[in-house]
């Protein structure tokens, strides 16, 4: 939700964002309206209530004549006291309801524009140069199957579209995939979270995931719960309505999760293979800290997801998203793409995000400062592993007959050296 401080105080930072961001940035004028409507009939509430209960002594001592004039003030100050308190509430709600249409204020050198312009901040690796190899390359869904790691039609049998069985080496590659990832974030001070995948409306509204793509998510209308798509939105709301100690330094999570996206409007897009499915599995890392704290551990979780790519042996990038790519909770985001060969384009594997104090301003999570009072914290997140590195991995490290080499890292987890076609 955004700062009604930073609102009222600087408009035109928020109406640049909302400018990069192509969205509409007249809703900063709907705002400051709403609100200074609230304020006026607050006030005009409390002074009706003060004379109001003025009154009340003045009646109790009045007689005759001057009785019944004070007796019809009364009566007009309580229809009036109610008026402005309703006046109050609407504007209130018309004040939540506008907030949480604006998207976080981008931080300064995010790009301008949407998907297709972000700017690339480094190159890491070299794709391998197939045909000096002699040999066109497979894509994943190919060499899965004759790996007899992947079953997408029996996923379709069972589930439906987009879904899909992982099965021998395909599942144990997975699985040591997020066990590497899961050490490593706990070597690094992280807390291993295995979290829920269903929350409340309050929890997902909060973290930011059904302001403007509710279309999105899965809900289970019965019971009032959302499938999450990342464990980000109930780490988020880990820490709701508390006041947090980060004396100590930031708090930092791994969580855990299987993940559910309805992937509405990607009808078309990715279809073969396990790109764009319904469901997958996923590290994400999620961290409190001070506002001042956030720039340095957003340039941390990058740090650690590019070490995590590095022990994966795959040639990679990495962006600065343009702001109308960001999504509503981020201040800025940086993803690492991965080469795909049989495509001949990078596709993303990891996203980190700054969310400054957007999320914990909803879920009203904050911390103490010196002096006894408190400040909103802020949150980030980032992917430290996940399903869709299985496409990188098979289709970057394939050979000629159809096998697959494991990255060094993962080969005491996997048990393997080489994956063979079955």
């Amino acid at each position: 939700m955004i700062d009604l401080k930073l609102l009222r105080e600087n408009p035109d930072r928020v109406r640049a964002s909302q400018r990069a961001r192509g969205e509409d940035e007249g809703v900063v004028d709907a705002v400051l309206a709403a609100e200074e409507r609230r304020r006026s009939s607050l006030t005009a509430f409390e002074q009706l209530r003060a004379e109001q209960k003025a009154m009340g002594k003045q009646v109790a001592q009045a007689q005759g004549d001057e009785k019944q004039a004070l007796l019809a003030r009364t009566k007009e100050i309580s229809t009036q006291v109610k008026e402005n308190q309703t006046a109050a509430d609407e504007a209130a709600a018309e004040l939540a309801t506008l907030q949480r249409s604006i998207g976080n204020v981008i931080e300064d050198g995010v790009p301008v524009g949407g998907e297709d312009d972000y700017v690339v901040l480094e190159e890491v690796g070299t794709p391998r140069d197939f045909a000096a190899e002699g040999f066109e390359p497979k894509d994943h869904l190919t060499l899965a199957e004759g790996l007899d790691a992947l079953d997408m039609e029996r996923g379709a049998k069972v589930s439906g579209s987009r879904f899909y069985f992982l099965k021998g080496v395909g599942a144990r590659l997975e699985m040591a995939m997020l066990q590497l990832a899961m050490q490593r974030a706990i070597e690094a001070g992280f807390v291993p979270m295995i979290t829920p995948t269903l929350v409340k409306t309050e929890v997902m509204a909060g973290a930011g995931f059904i302001d403007h793509h509710a279309d999105e998510v899965y809900r289970l209308e019965a019971d009032d719960l959302y499938l999450t798509g990342t464990s980000e939105v109930a780490l988020a709301g880990y820490h709701a309505d508390e006041i947090i100690d980060l004396d100590k330094g930031p708090i930092r999570f791994a969580g855990q999760s299987t993940c559910y996206r309805r992937e509405a409007g990607s009808y078309g897009k990715d279809t073969r293979g396990i790109i764009r499915v319904h469901q997958f599995n996923k590290i994400e890392m999620f961290v409190y800290c001070r506002p001042e704290d956030a720039d340095a551990e957003h340039q941390r979780l990058l740090t650690f997801e590019k070490e995590m790519l590095d022990l994966m042996e795959l040639p990679y990038r990495v962006i600065d998203t343009a702001a109308g790519d960001l999504g509503g909770p981020a201040a800025r985001k940086f993803d690492c793409e991965a080469w795909v060969p049989t495509q001949g384009r990078h596709r993303e594997l990891t996203s980190t995000s700054n969310c400054t104090t957007f999320q914990a301003r909803r879920l009203k999570t904050r911390y103490r400062v010196e002096g006894g009072g408190t400040n909103v914290a802020a949150t980030l997140n980032g992917t430290l592993a996940t399903t869709r590195w299985l496409v990188a991995i098979l289709e970057n490290h394939q050979q000629a007959d159809g096998s697959v080499v494991v990255p060094a890292a993962l080969r005491p987890l996997v048990g393997l050296d080489v994956l063979t076609p079955a």
